[in-house]
């Protein structure tokens, strides 16, 4: 069995305390809404070398370079290519203001780095992804786990979803004038997967700041679901008692289905998902596992034919 993590109270910067130094420091003129100070606790482009590496995370699997991993992405506001990465670099991440809203006590409209401030310490986990498209990477995200957003903002007891949108700007995405794409990029989880241990707010990766292209400035992680599902650039996310209609799923939902849950024994409509193919130097093609191998943390969420659904 997994050992799942408890979040103390003093893993998480009292709200009170957290807002009265903001504004000492913003007072004194040595701070803005859109910049953090390097002596905070919490730096979303933390170096490898301070990060705390959760232990619980490791992977037998060698990490994907970096240079691919920053390189080869998914980012259809940018283009439908692998190589979206110099379009990417147009997306202006600071400031960015985050809404948290819907059903909950406690509501939010915040900048980025003081919601990463209010989260408490940065961790890294080495997670596998695995892309809908049957390839794969292993990859060493830094960020908080979400269920100390959870535990900030407080559901009420009928939110049963939680649903995450990314950023719409036609005027620096040239993806988003694709006008027959439901823009922007919607997805959406159940509040009990959101609350599992594995799923993960990432703010960095190899130990530096998230590129842009990669999703910056905060991504979802959920390392047990294809790649979709892990939405970047969040700028809203919504606690509801309705189950979201996610963009992918929009679109074709015989293929992108709302659980999306990695399975080597469903194919997609037009290959096969029993295999990956692992990028790097060389292309190794290895089985794939299901939950992506991360079985035991997460089979208890589903029954019998949502475990095997797209």
């Amino acid at each position: 069995m997994y050992k799942k993590f408890i979040h103390k109270d003093n893993k998480i910067t009292p709200p009170n305390i957290f807002f009265e130094r903001r504004n000492l420091l913003k007072s004194l003129g040595l701070i803005s809404s859109s910049f953090l100070l390097p002596s905070l606790k919490i730096s979303a482009f933390a170096e490898t070398s301070s990060l705390s590496k959760n232990q619980e995370f490791l992977n037998k699997r060698p990490l994907t370079k970096e240079k691919y991993a920053t390189t080869y992405n998914n980012f259809y506001e940018f283009g439908s290519s692998k190589n979206i990465w110099r379009a990417a670099q147009k997306l202006k991440t600071n400031p960015w203001v985050i809404s948290v809203n819907g059903m909950v006590e406690k509501p939010l409209e915040i900048d980025v780095l003081d919601l990463i401030d209010l989260m408490g310490q940065i961790e890294e986990r080495v997670y596998r992804h695995r892309c809908v498209e049957a390839w794969a990477m292993t990859l060493p995200w830094s960020g908080f786990e979400f269920s100390k957003l959870i535990d900030y903002v407080k559901p009420l007891n009928n939110a049963k979803y939680v649903k995450f949108e990314t950023f719409l700007d036609l005027k620096v995405a040239r993806g988003q004038k694709q006008k027959w794409y439901p823009w922007p990029y919607t997805e959406g989880i159940t509040i009990e997967e959101a609350s599992n241990v594995l799923t993960f707010m990432a703010t960095g990766i190899y130990g530096k700041k998230l590129p842009k292209q990669n999703g910056a400035p905060l991504r979802l992680v959920l390392p047990w679901k294809y790649g979709f599902k892990s939405i970047k650039s969040i700028k809203k996310i919504t606690f509801t008692d309705k189950i979201p209609l996610s963009f992918w799923e929009s679109l074709q939902p015989t293929e992108y289905g709302f659980w999306a849950n990695v399975n080597p024994k469903i194919p997609h409509a037009r290959w096969s998902q029993e295999t990956e193919k692992l990028i790097g130097d060389e292309i190794k093609v290895v089985p794939t596992q299901l939950f992506n191998g991360y079985e035991k943390y997460v089979e208890h969420l589903y029954t019998k034919d949502q475990k095997y659904y797209y």
